[in-house]
């Protein structure tokens, strides 16, 4: 297969690149029609191209130019599809029950609470013994999901002596530290402080049984336009950008052009592709933030004496992936084509329709769950190689290539080699959405978050 007229390899049934003609050491390797990368030795016509005779054209931060190219996307009817409608207007595609610890040390209470209602704990590490933005960060995102609409009722749980207290956690919420619940922000929400005496489990079991029966009460047909998606790919391989990422990336456009929203993260995943996404900042503005959230996560990087261009996994080098320029050509493709509205700081929620750049790392479950964070109602997400893991949301698994769809079907949702029609992919998504499928990994209660650590640990 040729992927572009311009390309120097082709991609066989291995996923892997052959020469399409002889090409001259130090000449770059052209895929995508775009140089991922550069001959280290002479490569012979036919050969193998890879990590043993290929070498990454990046280097640390860069100067861009703004020279906007893009194309507005043509508006269309929204399809309604069946949600559950907040008091405050919010739509959820879930009504579970969320019991939110705000310090790791509660994170096995909160595990019982949720478990006897047959809710989701949200548990992490973190919450205390940390400090400056580090802290924030872990306050901030906790605070995010309290909000997420997904979530019918939320319990909060503390320990008590927690730098994450109880207290100033219902501040950042906008309530007073003396409020029991969140009707002044218009959340079913309530708290439980573990050290307060008595029975901390059955506390918390009758406030479970209050958020219970607070919840909303039946779903309701919204417009698609309300419809906020998150993109994501792990396990990457040579058909990810083939297949599964270009299906996504054509679902962001349809999403877009029916007034929805989608988010893609993975910064290091765009190394090397980044000015494909900055020609289509709607304007200077937006421009301006994308190049300093591309070029301020090379410098966390740097930061801590790492190179910025290693990014490619043994499992994504198995599956054909040679450099990081080679990986990011292809992970871009989930964002489609339509102009980028927005660009977002990591724990910051979404606000833009069309497509916005989310601040987030690569890896899998901490770049989901700042997607959740953010405001999405599910997940997209697209492996060569398969995972069975998921976030606290739906997520579901795009297959890149029928072996792996065949091989693990408890796994993946959808095989976008042997179906990209992006209308019948649309149709399932607005079917999980409303609840009339379960994504595989709510299923198999793959549900968690990871919560992004950049701080002293006291």
């Amino acid at each position: 297969m040729i992927i572009h007229p311009l390309d120097n390899v082709e991609i066989r049934a291995d996923g892997h690149k052959y020469a399409l003609r002889d090409i001259a050491a130090g000449e770059n390797i052209i895929k995508y029609g775009l140089p991922i990368g550069h001959a280290t030795e002479p490569i012979a016509k036919g050969a193998h191209v890879h990590v043993h005779n290929v070498k990454t054209n990046l280097g640390e931060v860069l100067e861009y130019r703004y020279e906007p190219d893009f194309t507005d996307v043509e508006r269309r009817p929204a399809p309604l599809f069946k949600a559950f409608r907040h008091p405050d207007g919010r739509i959820g595609i879930r009504n579970d029950l969320w019991v939110i610890p705000l310090v790791g040390c509660v994170n096995r209470l909160a595990e019982r609470l949720a478990q006897a209602c047959g809710g989701l704990s949200l548990q992490h590490p973190y919450g205390c013994s940390q400090m400056g933005q580090d802290h924030e960060t872990t306050a901030n995102m906790l605070a995010n999901f309290v909000r997420h609409p997904n979530a019918g009722g939320v319990l909060v749980v503390a320990l008590g002596c927690e730098n994450n207290t109880l207290e100033s956690f219902k501040q950042r919420l906008g309530l007073d530290p003396t409020d029991i619940d969140g009707a002044k922000i218009g959340l079913n929400l309530r708290f439980l402080r573990a050290q307060d005496p008595g029975d901390e489990y059955e506390r918390g079991l009758a406030l479970l049984k209050e958020l219970d029966a607070a919840r909303p009460k039946a779903r309701v047909d919204v417009p698609a336009s309300e419809l906020v998606v998150g993109l994501k790919c792990g396990g990457s391989d040579g058909f990810s950008g083939l297949t599964a990422n270009p299906l996504v990336g054509r679902f962001s456009d349809w999403l877009a052009a029916r007034g929805g929203s989608t988010i893609l993260t993975e910064v290091p995943e765009m190394f090397g592709a980044e000015t494909l996404l900055m020609k289509r900042c709607r304007t200077r503005a937006i421009f301006d933030k994308c190049v300093r959230m591309i070029n301020g996560f090379k410098d966390y990087y740097t930061s801590h004496n790492q190179v910025c261009y290693e990014n490619p996994s043994p499992g994504n080098k198995a599956g054909g992936i040679t450099t990081l320029e080679d990986k990011s050509l292809g992970c871009v493709q989930k964002g489609g084509t339509s102009p980028v509205e927005d660009v977002l700081l990591y724990g910051e929620r979404v606000k833009a329709h069309g497509l916005t750049l989310m601040t987030g790392p690569g890896n899998d479950l901490v770049a989901s769950t700042v997607l959740a964070a953010a405001g999405a109602h599910l997940i997209l997400f697209t492996t060569g190689r398969g995972t069975p893991f998921g976030c606290v949301i739906p997520t579901l698994k795009v297959a890149t290539n029928d072996t792996l769809a065949a091989a693990k079907p408890n796994w993946i949702d959808w095989n976008a080699m042997s179906n990209p029609d992006v209308e019948q992919f649309a149709a399932k998504v607005l079917r999980v959405a409303s609840g009339e499928e379960l994504a595989k990994n709510e299923v198999n209660g793959a549900q968690g978050i990871a919560i992004f650590k950049d701080g002293v640990t006291l």
